[in-house]
């Protein structure tokens, strides 16, 4: 049941712009959302679905037919629901 996981152009940035080590921890975390997406991530507002990883938050559109999760913004827990 693995799903692909892609990144829009923002939260790519934002990913590359972490320090090595937090870049990576994300990193591991993603892979392991790609095996079973349904243990880490809750349901938002809305179409939206939520991921949490340390102090950061991830608002995700997820495709259960295509097996596709879209993430949308991915910023500190901090900003990211002002946006």
């Amino acid at each position: 049941m693995t799903y692909e996981i892609t990144l829009s152009p923002s939260s790519n940035k934002f990913l590359n712009s972490l320090p090595g080590k937090t870049a990576l921890r994300i990193i591991k975390k993603l892979e392991q959302v790609k095996e079973n997406p349904f243990r880490y991530i809750e349901h938002y507002e809305g179409k939206y679905h939520k991921l949490r990883i340390g102090d950061f938050r991830l608002l995700l559109d997820m495709d259960i037919k295509s097996k596709t999760i879209l993430i949308e913004v991915f910023d500190k827990r901090s900003r990211i629901y002002k946006k």
